[in-house]
């Protein structure tokens, strides 16, 4: 591909720089876009009620003519998981590899999206041209299967995105990372390379995931009497690969339960990248037909998701399964930031039913360590250093990583979610800042909760409400019925009755001091009684309810 002299490449980051989760880049040259993943988050403790977070795509929106198409990395919640809500806006083609593509269309079809999307299968290797870019998939490691890294070729240079990845020398699955392709690449000339930083602050390398089947082999050996229920990443198809494999040569009957990790587990074994020998693998309803000693149980559940299986175990709320004292639970993972309250929960209760539960050395993680980034950053040797996937403190982390190897602080750039990056050979600069931000999902509504409602709902769970009922003559404005204080969450009304009457008398004498002074604006008078019911209370409680004011006409 011909270099233009005068044409700049821009590099859109519409989420994922602030936190884990929310991963989608677009591209852009001249009148092509080409968009790199589209994720969701999980939300915060303080998104009271909300079940998604999926990134503003308002940018892309704006300018839907010039998109071409999403391009994605692998089959993650953080990766793919927005992809429904945003694809009824801006419904281009999606190319992915063969198990992304599959997990993809599993989404797809829950949304009753299947026709109307075009899905396009690469393999490793390949390239897809899209407007003014070609697009080359490059194998890589991560704890999912079919994980690429992109080079991504436009008239102003290349730049390499690494997407989640590790260096696996020996994975459980398919081939190792191709890292000779990430070198013959840099010999061509990198512009810039954007890697990922999640393990960006740990030394050394991240372990093969062939080390956890070692740990699985001791927990089996050392519990022979036990069932075992093995928590871990519905997506992480090595891992259950290696306990099926474990249970297999142990003589035990496994059972899968959660539906994310049904669903995955059986996309994962119709395509090939799974292999369950015969007979191993039953329904959870068969369970009762065999002693525990020759079970072993598979669940979602590891980060202490409330709905998730395991939770529910925990909290005597599964149907089908009951936690005995002589179960050990293994958690087959690392909990992710935030959620380590989550699941020392879980953990306790687990406990306090007398099971056994094993949380230590039974996982590897999916993300290179600082070695790995350093040899990738050896290999591609890019002009320009943009850390991508993680908190601030990883990305600060990487930017430290790629000064120590040599590259410019002019040309390492710490960007935030909404900039624009204009990169030529010549020089690299923010040039723009775009409407990003998250879009709250809350059952079928996208996007109709914002700061405004999660402010309400935080201060209905803090205080409660009180609802203050009146009747007014439509003519003259005299009050003919109330006014009756209805409390929900505030007080218990039947042990607190002469707080509630005290609060009647201080709404009545604000309601006729409003009516003394003809005060016939409903608003205003809403205003009277809120500001002096709350004064009231604060005196009296030292809380703040939410105050509702209703009045009717007559």
């Amino acid at each position: 591909m011909k270099k233009s002299n005068n044409g700049k490449l821009r590099i859109v980051p519409l989420g994922g720089l602030e936190q884990i989760g929310l991963n989608i880049t677009a591209f852009e040259y001249e009148d092509s876009i080409i968009v790199v993943d589209c994720g969701l988050a999980f939300p915060e403790d303080d998104m009271l009620g909300i079940d998604l977070v999926i990134p503003d795509v308002t940018y892309l929106k704006d300018n839907i003519h010039k998109v071409k198409g999403f391009v994605i990395t692998h089959g993650h919640e953080d990766h793919i998981g927005a992809l429904p809500y945003v694809l009824k806006d801006v419904n281009v083609p999606v190319y992915g590899t063969k198990l992304t593509i599959a997990l993809i269309e599993n989404k797809l079809k829950e949304h009753g999206m299947l026709r109307s999307t075009k899905r396009k299968t690469i393999k490793h290797g390949q390239s897809i041209n899209l407007g003014a870019f070609r697009v080359e998939f490059i194998k890589t490691n991560h704890s999912i299967q079919d994980a690429s890294a992109l080079a991504i070729y436009s008239p102003a240079g290349i730049v390499i995105h690494t997407g989640d990845f590790k260096v696996d020398y020996t994975p459980v699955f398919g081939d190792a990372i191709d890292l000779q392709r990430f070198a013959e690449i840099g010999k061509k000339g990198v512009l810039a390379l954007m890697c990922d930083s999640t393990n960006a602050e740990r030394r050394g390398f991240t372990m093969s995931e062939r080390t956890v089947g070692k740990a699985f082999e001791t927990i089996f050996a050392d519990h022979p009497n036990s069932r075992l229920i093995i928590a871990t990443f519905a997506s992480n198809v090595d891992r259950v690969q290696q306990i099926i494999n474990t249970a297999y040569r142990y003589g035990r009957k496994v059972v899968v339960e959660g539906r994310s990790m049904v669903n995955v587990i059986s996309t994962a074994s119709e395509l090939g990248y799974l292999k369950i020998p015969d007979n191993t693998l039953i329904e959870i309803d068969k369970m009762r037909n065999y002693p525990d000693e020759q079970m072993v149980l598979i669940t979602t559940g590891s980060q202490g998701e409330s709905m998730a299986a395991l939770s529910r175990m925990a909290a005597d709320l599964h149907k089908k399964v009951q936690i005995h004292p002589n179960d050990t639970i293994v958690f087959s993972s690392n909990p992710i930031p935030g959620n380590e309250k989550a699941v020392s929960k879980v953990i306790n209760e687990l406990s306090e039913k007398g099971a056994n539960v094993i949380f230590q050395d039974v996982h590897v993680s999916g993300h290179a360590c600082q070695e790995e980034i350093k040899l990738i950053y050896s290999l591609v040797q890019p002009q320009y250093a943009l850390p991508v996937h993680g908190e601030f403190r990883h990305r600060k982390a990487q930017c430290g990583i790629a000064a120590s190897l040599g590259i410019p602080k002019e040309n390492i750039f710490m960007l935030r979610s909404g900039d624009v990056i204009e990169l030529s050979e010549e020089k690299a600069e923010v040039v723009d800042h775009v409407q990003n931000g998250p879009i709250l999902v809350d059952g079928l509504g996208v996007g109709d909760v914002g700061n405004i409602v999660l402010r309400d709902r935080q201060h209905l769970a803090e205080d409660g409400i009180m609802i203050v009922v009146l009747t007014l003559e439509r003519r003259t404005n005299m009050l003919l019925a109330g006014p009756d204080i209805v409390s929900r969450g505030f007080v218990y009304v039947r042990e607190s009755e002469d707080l509630m009457g005290e609060a009647r008398v201080v709404v009545e004498d604000a309601i006729d001091r409003c009516l003394d002074r003809r005060i016939n604006d409903w608003g205003r008078l809403k205003t009277v009684i809120k500001d002096s019911l709350g004064d009231f209370l604060w005196k009296r409680t030292k809380r703040r309810p939410m105050i509702l004011p209703i009045i009717m006409e007559a």
